[in-house]
């Protein structure tokens, strides 16, 4: 009897290794779980969760077309479902739920298809440069360079002041 993807089988552990464990089920076929299907939760050594002779519930994964068969022992387990499954992060009601309250869902979000643009120069100290819809590129050239210069004088003049106040003292 050939075993078959996706069924579970009662199998015993015949061997261990540092990457997994091999199993033998009950119609003598044996295969390797990997040691990262041996447990849901992380496994740094499979000797921690497995012993030679073991017995154990095995779901065939894969079968290779060499024949060599895959097995999992945590696709067997049976994980209860969390406190909160299904609620949304705010403590609302799923979609899923206001489905089958009857409710309506909200509606999603309208975006327009053309995103607003500003020709207003952002500068990182948050410095916003008004400037008028119908300007062209040298215009704003012009308003930036101007409106850093002054910037550059107004920082420049506040470090030369500090400096001379740190000579005096």
């Amino acid at each position: 009897m050939a075993v078959e993807i996706g069924r579970i089988y009662e199998g015993k552990v015949t061997g261990i290794t540092k990457f997994g464990a091999f199993v033998e089920v009950d119609n003598g076929t044996s295969g390797l779980v990997h040691i990262s299907e041996v447990s849901s939760s992380f496994v740094n050594d499979i000797n921690d969760i497995l012993k030679v002779g073991d017995e154990v519930k095995v779901k065939i994964i894969k079968i290779n077309d060499d024949g060599k068969i895959s097995m999992s022992i945590k696709q067997t387990e049976v994980r209860p479902k969390p406190k909160n499954f299904g609620k949304a992060v705010d403590g609302r009601a799923s979609q899923e739920e206001m489905r089958s309250a009857g409710k309506n869902q909200p509606k999603p979000r309208q975006f327009s298809s053309k995103p607003e643009i500003s020709d207003d120069i952002v500068y990182s100290d948050g410095f916003v440069q008004k400037t008028s819809g119908d300007a062209n590129f040298e215009d704003m050239l012009s308003k930036f360079k101007a409106s850093s210069e002054e910037r550059m004088s107004d920082l420049k003049r506040a470090v030369d002041n500090r400096r001379g106040r740190t000579r005096r003292k």
